[in-house]
Formats: structure tokens, C-alpha cells, sequence
């Protein structure tokens, strides 16, 4: 019980950063706009850091190390048809309307439902295996959250809807993370096991939007120190990561 709990709490929390969008209104553009791209690179070092420091090492404890990388590259393939077939768009800065038109605003919407949706299943599947794992788990999906919650909300602004209804969207949008960690949590009492196999295809998934979608985004810099400054930002995260391993 207290695992089911901790795990539908850390979803809920995930859930609630649908909010943070609203934080972007009181920011200028500029500001706005320097702001997301370290938090990007904080992001790519959390992301990367659980990847290879935490669930890949617990992959390879709970299965065959041939298996658990197979799994970890079925991972990176996954994301990569969904995002195919869902037309994701993760994107982190305050220009986000220049990528969209209104016709994929709900196209955005299911995508990022079905995005939140495993990222409970990461995080369900992440508590099933150690509370300390899936506290990593959650920290990441949390970092990598804020910066895409706040581009969706520039989305749905800029497609007409008013602020209020916008983050009452959003939010339901979030809230399917919880949907997915009750999903695996009740799929591992029927499936023993199921979850062991989930862990290394997070560590694929996370690993594909560290790479794919979050490091272009950091190129788009070429300034000499904010460019060093995304470095230190993704050690951070990583040292992070680390530092958690180590309190374990």
C-alpha cells in the first residue's frame, strides 16, 4: 500500500506541473526565454543521468544484460514511432505558436495525453521496483515537464483559448499521467514481473528524448557562455542523479 501511494502521489505531482505554464505570463520574453533553455539543459542531465545511472543498473540486476539493452532499444524505438504517429512537439522556448497551427492543437493535446500517460507508466513501473528508483524516476520526468507544460500553454493560448481554460486543459492533459501508474500498478498484480521489463524501456525513452528532442533545442544556442553554461546545467542534473544513488 504505501508503494501504490507514493507512486499515484508522484503522478499527481507530475500532473500538477500542467500549471506551471502560468509562471511563463509574468516572465518578459527574454527572460522567459533564458530561463527555459537551462532548464533544458537540466533537464538532458536528469534525463540522461536515471537513464544510465539508475535503470539501466537495475535492468541489468533484474535481467539478462543482452535482454535488458534489447528492451532499452525497443525504448528508443518506441518513442520514436509514437512520436511518428502522434506528431509530438517538445517544445522549449517561448516561441512555440511558430511551430503549431490551430488544426494540431488537439493533435498536441492526445500527444501529450499519451505522453503523460507513460510517463506514469515509467513511474509506476519505477516504485515497483525500489521507492528509491522511482523517486529518481519522478525527479526526472518532473525536469523534463516543466519546460514542455510551459510551451503546451503557450500553444493553447495562441490558439484562442482563454488563460483559465487553458490550464484546466492542460492539466487534464497531465492528469493522464495518473491514469498510466494505476495502469501498470494494476497490470503487475496480474502480470507478475511486468514491471521489470518496463524499467529498461524507460531508460530507452528517456534516453531518445534527452537526445532527440531536448539536445537539438540546446544547438540552437551559439553564445560562447550560455553555451558553457548548458554544459554546467547538464552536469548538474547528472550530479543530481548521482548524488541520490549515493544517499540510497
Amino acid at each position: 500500500m504505501p508503494i501504490f501511494l507514493l507512486a499515484l502521489f508522484s503522478s499527481l505531482a507530475v500532473s500538477l506541473v500542467s500549471f506551471i505554464g502560468a509562471f511563463a505570463l509574468a516572465l518578459q520574453k527574454e527572460k522567459l526565454q533564458n530561463f527555459l533553455i537551462f532548464l533544458v539543459s537540466l533537464s538532458v542531465g536528469g534525463l540522461m543521468g536515471d537513464a544510465f545511472i539508475h535503470l539501466l543498473p537495475e535492468s541489468f540486476e533484474l535481467l539478462p544484460p543482452l535482454t535488458a539493452s534489447l528492451l532499452c532499444l525497443v525504448g528508443i524505438l518506441v518513442f520514436f514511432l509514437l512520436e511518428k504517429m502522434l506528431r509530438w512537439r517538445h517544445c522549449h522556448d517561448s516561441e512555440c505558436e511558430k511551430h503549431y497551427n490551430r488544426p494540431l492543437v488537439f493533435m498536441n493535446l492526445w500527444g501529450d495525453m499519451v505522453h503523460n500517460a507513460i510517463d506514469g507508466l515509467m513511474i509506476g513501473a519505477s516504485y515497483l521496483v525500489s521507492v528509491d528508483v522511482g523517486l529518481t524516476t519522478t525527479l526526472a520526468v518532473i525536469l523534463h515537464e516543466i519546460p514542455q507544460e510551459i510551451g503546451d500553454f503557450g500553444v493553447l493560448l495562441h490558439s484562442g483559448l482563454k488563460i483559465s481554460r487553458a490550464l484546466l486543459v492542460n492539466f487534464i492533459s497531465g492528469a493522464a499521467a495518473i491514469l498510466g501508474t494505476l495502469l501498470v500498478l494494476i497490470l503487475e498484480e496480474k502480470v507478475s514481473g511486468f514491471s521489470q521489463f518496463l524499467i529498461p524501456v524507460a531508460a530507452g525513452g528517456f534516453i531518445y528524448i534527452a537526445g532527440s528532442d531536448l539536445m537539438p533545442e540546446l544547438h540552437r544556442e551559439n553564445d560562447a557562455k550560455k553555451s558553457f553554461l548548458q554544459l554546467v546545467f547538464m552536469l548538474t542534473g547528472i550530479a543530481l542523479m548521482f548524488s541520490l544513488l549515493v544517499l540510497e
